[in-house]
């Protein structure tokens, strides 16, 4: 297949809004492919890169002006093949080598192939094709249940492996991806709940109240005494935190899958600032130099896999049940997330009080009788907060005035479309920032301007690649607003380093505040 069908299917999706649409124009692509186009085509059409990080910035590509090809002639074989060679051009002299390869690609491509690439390459391809569009579109295209596809997509953690396998083996081969140790699956997420009273009355009484720590997700596999630790984003960070591995590699089991957080805690067992938690996991966020002698301890509250079983469709009380089994209490460094099971209306309230009091965000509600649903943001898990916060993407800054001259202040929010679009602007705030956050947010800025920004100018549109939690009052409706809703006295809490863009709250959820 020429790469100017793909640019041609990527450029209609990037012009539509309907999800369906989006999803059928992909499926045609999809079945139009050979058996080795899969793979890349697959990982371009939603934003990515076969061969991920490939070491080209912005500034290469900026440089690399050549002349556009008449007539489209490159195949996607041939560029994936060109990719390869770039990724592959590491050492002394590895960027003059990269920017032969990209030159000659770029020399090759006709002017829409030249944009669809260095977007591509900047990995801001906004096309509109979210994972969930092309898991759709996968299923679509390869005529199987879309839950048959997700449910492989979560246990195998790579959207073109799994479209290989639907396009090729079909819902039994999709049925066959499983759970593997020392394979991460991607973790089940808690929804926003309106209040503890709200969440209760829609989960009922057969429920578990744990505390809500302002930590970092983990997610520890250990087999024989090899252990391995995964963050939120499936980033490995296993060599940055031996004191987890070494608390996990002491358990009374061979093999075991947990699901926990983890947070630095001062001498009277209170958390410490959140950077000093993400300090450990090479953020470059602020507070990223705060000392690394802090020690981070962990708290599970789920267990995937222990010693052969699978765990994944029992439900929640039995694998608490097994857990309670694995972990032993120890006051003085205990394992297990803090909670209660079956709680009245009052005890609840109390797991909640003795969270905040504890300086936790507050408190997680869960079903009992669901299952793990792996990279699923359901209904089951509810996430319970004194104050709304939101995780909404920096897509713009202003330069401050009055006592912050000279710094980049004032930031733009977006909420992420759930259609797969840019993020959708929903208000500005200036509040809730130290003067380090000022600092870090004048150098940082400036590299993630979007290109032809001019960065002398009072207002710069950002590439959407930052996260930053929100707290609010409420939503209000606005026409000021393309979302046509505003956020209500925003301030900012903190960045978030270990969140991605798809991993910020929708537009759906900002509207879900209005009164």
């Amino acid at each position: 297949m020429l790469l100017s069908e793909v640019v041609a299917v990527s450029r209609a999706v990037g012009a539509t809004r309907s999800r369906l649409t989006k999803a059928e124009a992909l499926a045609g692509l999809l079945r139009r492919l050979g058996p080795g186009e899969v793979t890349p085509a697959t990982a371009w059409l939603s934003g990515e890169l076969r061969q991920g990080r490939v070491g080209v910035g912005h500034r290469t590509l900026a440089g690399l002006r050549v002349p556009a090809a008449e007539e489209p002639s490159l195949t996607v074989a041939q560029v994936d093949a060109l990719l390869d060679d770039v990724a592959a051009s590491t050492g002394s002299g590895s960027g003059a080598r990269r920017e032969v390869v990209l030159r000659g690609l770029l020399a090759r491509a006709t002017a829409d192939e030249q944009r669809f690439l260095t977007d591509l390459l900047r990995g801001e391809l906004r096309q509109g094709a979210l994972e969930g569009v092309v898991l759709d579109a996968v299923a679509g295209a390869a005529a199987v249940p879309a839950a048959a596809v997700r449910r492989a997509f979560m246990l195998s953690g790579s959207l073109p492996a799994t479209a290989v396998t639907a396009l090729t083996s079909g819902e039994a081969g999709l049925g066959a991806v499983g759970l593997e140790v020392m394979r991460p699956v991607r973790p089940m997420l808690a929804s926003p709940g309106s209040s503890l009273d709200e969440a209760l009355a829609a989960l009922g009484a057969d429920v578990t109240v744990e505390h809500k720590l302002d930590g970092a997700r983990i997610q520890v596999h250990r087999d024989g005494d090899v252990v391995r630790v995964w963050t939120r984003t499936l980033r490995e960070v296993t060599d940055g935190v031996p004191e987890l591995v070494d608390r996990v590699r002491a358990l009374p089991c061979s093999t075991v899958v947990l699901d926990g957080e983890t947070l630095a805690l001062d001498d009277d067992g209170r958390p410490r600032a959140f950077q000093d938690t993400m300090s450990r996991f090479g953020s470059d966020g602020p507070g990223a130099d705060a000392a690394a002698a802090v020690v981070l301890s962990p708290f599970f509250f789920d267990v995937l896999h222990l010693d052969g079983h699978d765990l994944l469709d029992a439900p929640l009380a039995e694998r608490l049940d097994v857990l309670a089994g694995l972990l032993t209490d120890d006051e003085h460094a205990p394992l297990r997330m803090p909670g209660r099971r079956r709680p009245s209306a009052a005890d609840a309230a109390q797991v909640l009080d003795d969270a905040l009091a504890a300086g936790h965000e507050g408190v997680v509600v869960k079903d009992l009788a669901a299952p793990y649903a792996a990279g699923r943001r359901g209904r089951a898990w509810q996430k319970v907060k004194p104050v709304h916060t939101l995780d909404l993407v920096v897509i713009g800054v202003e330069r401050g005035s009055g006592r912050r001259t000279g710094t980049w202040s004032n930031i733009h929010l977006g909420a992420r479309d759930p259609d797969g679009g840019e993020p959708v602007m929903v208000g500005k705030t200036f509040k809730g920032m130290t003067d380090e956050l000022l600092a870090w947010q004048t150098e940082t800025f400036p590299r993630h301007a979007r290109e032809g920004e001019d960065l002398d100018g009072y207002v710069i549109a950002l590439r959407p690649e930052i996260v930053v939690e929100i707290a609010l009052d409420g939503a209000l409706r606005s026409s000021r607003y393309p979302g046509g809703v505003a956020l209500r006295f925003a301030r900012v809490v903190r960045y978030r380093p270990d969140r991605t863009p798809a991993d910020a709250d929708t537009l759906d959820a900002v509207r879900a505040l209005l009164p």
